[in-house]
């Protein structure tokens, strides 16, 4: 989603559209899991932290003022939820990991900027995780395409359909898609392994 749907998204929902809460949490709740479960390998902890961060960001909508992405203000918001569950539950089970580096961040932020293609060499978990990382931060409707295709394994005349456009559309979509997946794996891998070094 880029900001001018970031913006009008949260537009409608600070209007009172149902229809957008609807949207919020389709697009952000999946995501945002994926961020919380990785750093706490706790699914049922992770859940009810994802929650209460997205209700604490519909509580304070007002306060987004679109200078980062909306995904990357429901993680800094994500963040201080697990910190006060470490707090409350006398736990620490957070991991450290490559994406929460600065350097990282910037370039999961600056998704579109070419880069080099990435290195054979890259350990798989690492890979997997980069993969999951540039998903999350594609626009919505990119992840969600390159996911029925490459995950599901849906035709293109199927992605057509649940997109509610043509096949040739479609097709169009995946293309721009692979483009902004490629460039951004790119991008994000440079900067991890400027972070190892």
């Amino acid at each position: 989603m880029d900001n001018g749907s970031e913006r009008e998204l949260v537009r409608r929902m600070l209007g009172g559209d149902e229809g957008a809460f609807d949207e919020f949490f389709a697009d952000y709740f999946p995501r945002l899991f994926r961020f919380a479960v990785i750093r706490l390998r706790d699914q049922d902890a992770a859940e009810d932290l994802v929650q209460n961060s997205l209700i604490a960001a519909v509580r304070n909508l007002r306060s987004w003022r679109g200078e980062a992405t909306l995904f990357t203000w429901l993680c800094t918001i994500c963040r201080r939820e697990i910190s006060a569950w470490e707090k409350r539950t006398s736990r620490r089970v957070t991991v450290s990991l490559t994406e929460d580096d600065p350097g990282v961040r910037a370039a999961l932020e600056s998704i579109g900027a070419a880069a080099e293609a990435p290195d054979a060499g890259l350990a798989r978990a690492d890979a997997g995780r980069i993969v999951q990382l540039v998903l999350d931060h594609l626009p919505p409707r990119y992840s969600r395409a390159l996911e029925w295709k490459y995950l599901e394994e849906l035709p293109v005349d199927d992605i057509a359909a649940r997109l509610q456009c043509t096949p040739k559309a479609a097709e169009s979509l995946l293309t721009r898609a692979r483009d902004a997946f490629r460039d951004a794996f790119a991008a994000v891998h440079a900067a991890a392994n400027e972070v190892r070094s």
